[in-house]
């Protein structure tokens, strides 16, 4: 038996329009770029044991990363986070891609927590939701603090490239290894894009 499990990590980057002094990620974008404010998390994934991931009903990885924000500077990099993917919610049709990222800028404590809404909505939207994280900075160590700013950050074609150029095979003895992680991870991912979107019985 291996002493150290299979695993997968990549790197990610999302940005958009972003705005202080605003509350819904919608009305952020919007104001951030009429203002030309605007924010960048550059976060790295991590998922040690892909078996237990994969088993794991909150599919927790870990991230880490830095934050580019204009009122704030840039390459500002955070203490701890949070990343799970394909969330389960109390809305059996919702799940979520969450990202959060904590960090500090002049001896303050922020966090940013971001969530991407994967569901099957009206309209073939697969790309948008797994696309487009909702985000929200709040002024604290953690998402219950007040909320500073908000924003949409989004990956375009362009650094969804990229991030696949990026995804390595970790603690893998063989070549045979890395076929395996990635078959594996492919299949549990697509196997819950299946599971939100495929076409739903009327009965």
């Amino acid at each position: 038996m291996k002493d150290n499990q299979l695993g997968i990590t990549f790197r990610e980057t999302m940005q958009g329009g972003f705005a202080l002094n605003n509350t819904d990620p919608r009305s952020g974008e919007q104001q951030g770029n009429a203002q030309k404010t605007y924010l960048a998390m550059h976060a790295t994934i991590k998922i040690q044991d892909l078996e237990r991931f994969i088993a794991d009903p909150n599919h927790l990885g870990s991230i880490t990363g830095n934050i580019d924000f204009t009122p704030f500077g840039d390459n500002i990099p955070a203490t701890s986070g949070v990343f799970n993917l394909f969330f389960p919610t109390a809305q059996p049709q919702l799940k979520l891609m969450v990202y959060e990222l904590a960090f500090q800028y002049e001896g303050q404590d922020y966090y940013l927590a971001g969530k991407k809404e994967v569901r099957n909505a009206p309209g073939f939207d697969l790309w948008t939701d797994t696309t487009t994280l909702y985000t929200q900075l709040h002024q604290g160590t953690d998402k219950s603090a007040p909320v500073l700013g908000a924003g949409v950050l989004s990956l375009n074609v362009a650094a969804l490239a990229k991030l696949v150029s990026t995804i390595r095979v970790t603690n893998a003895d063989s070549l045979a290894d890395h076929p395996k992680a990635l078959f594996d991870f492919g299949k549990f991912f697509l196997g819950e894009l299946w599971d939100s979107y495929q076409p739903k019985s009327n009965q």
